[in-house]
């Protein structure tokens, strides 16, 4: 019998959250046969997709199981797992996207991989649109402060990690200037390491943090970088959802960035999630 020619896959596992979300907004959640653990957007995804994968490991068991067509993954930081799932004899993509364009790229790519190349643009453009709109308001408010204000984002506490490519980049998006701007091209983390000392030395008016995987704790931080520190000072240390800041998808364009803005400005939380479907 001779093969039949297959449109686009329609048995995708999901190693990260931002193809799930992606997926979810275009209305194409069914071709989701498993997700990971990590999965938070859509809410809904945990309660109707079986969770067969963490970051760096999973069951490949039950991804057998689920016969998928395609698996899809995110970071060299996935590599060994993938390379179980490709000796396994399973199709597996992993993107390394590190920048906010590399984040549009991946998104388009995807959206061209299952057909929905022209929707998948059509939710790119409203996301651009509305991180335009944030932009021009952050130099607005740059522009009456007469500079930016100074930030340090911290992506882990022990070693201290400062933040990567996509998080510099909507820092400065949001109107204020990243102390550790020279390092943030770093795709390994190691690359990015910093200290109390230097994090002293250039004098953050602004702290944000997000701990992957476990709660930011003001206390300690505020301990360890000591008072004199302008942002601990005043008090500007601002805790921020891991699932939207750090997510390499649509979170970061859409909620991750007005938490950004919001933060860098003192603003008051968000209260309604921005819009993430057709």
């Amino acid at each position: 019998m001779l093969p039949v020619i297959r449109k686009t896959p329609s048995r995708i596992v999901c190693l990260t959250e931002e193809t799930t979300e992606l997926l979810y907004a275009l209305g194409e959640e069914e071709r989701i046969v498993g997700i990971t653990a990590y999965t938070e957007r859509p809410a809904r995804a945990r309660a109707e997709k079986p969770v067969v994968s963490a970051f760096v490991g999973g069951s490949l068991e039950r991804i057998q199981r689920l016969q998928p067509d395609l698996v899809i993954g995110f970071s060299d930081v996935q590599a060994d797992w993938a390379r179980t799932l490709i000796h396994a004899g399973l199709p597996v993509l992993i993107f390394n996207q590190r920048s906010l364009q590399e984040i549009i790229d991946v998104l388009m790519q995807i959206g061209s991989l299952i057909g929905r190349a022209h929707d998948t643009r059509k939710l790119l453009d409203s996301w651009l649109s509305e991180l335009d709109v944030l932009e021009r308001e952050a130099s607005r408010r740059v522009a009456e402060r007469g500079s930016r204000p100074r930030v340090y984002f911290e992506e882990w506490d022990d070693p201290m990690i400062s933040g990567i490519h996509w998080v510099h980049e909507l820092i400065s998006l949001a109107g204020g200037e990243n102390i550790f701007a020279e390092r943030a091209t770093s795709a390994a983390s190691a690359g990015r390491q910093c200290t109390v000392e230097e994090v002293r030395e250039r004098a953050p008016h602004v702290i944000l943090a997000s701990w992957c995987g476990k709660p930011f704790d003001a206390g300690l931080c505020t301990q360890r970088l000591g008072s004199t520190v302008p942002a601990v000072a005043a008090g500007r240390l601002h805790a921020l959802d891991s699932a939207t800041v750090l997510q390499p998808g649509p979170a970061c364009l859409t909620d991750g960035a007005q938490d950004i803005f919001r933060a860098v400005w003192n603003l008051p939380p968000r209260e309604q999630p921005a819009p993430h479907t057709l």
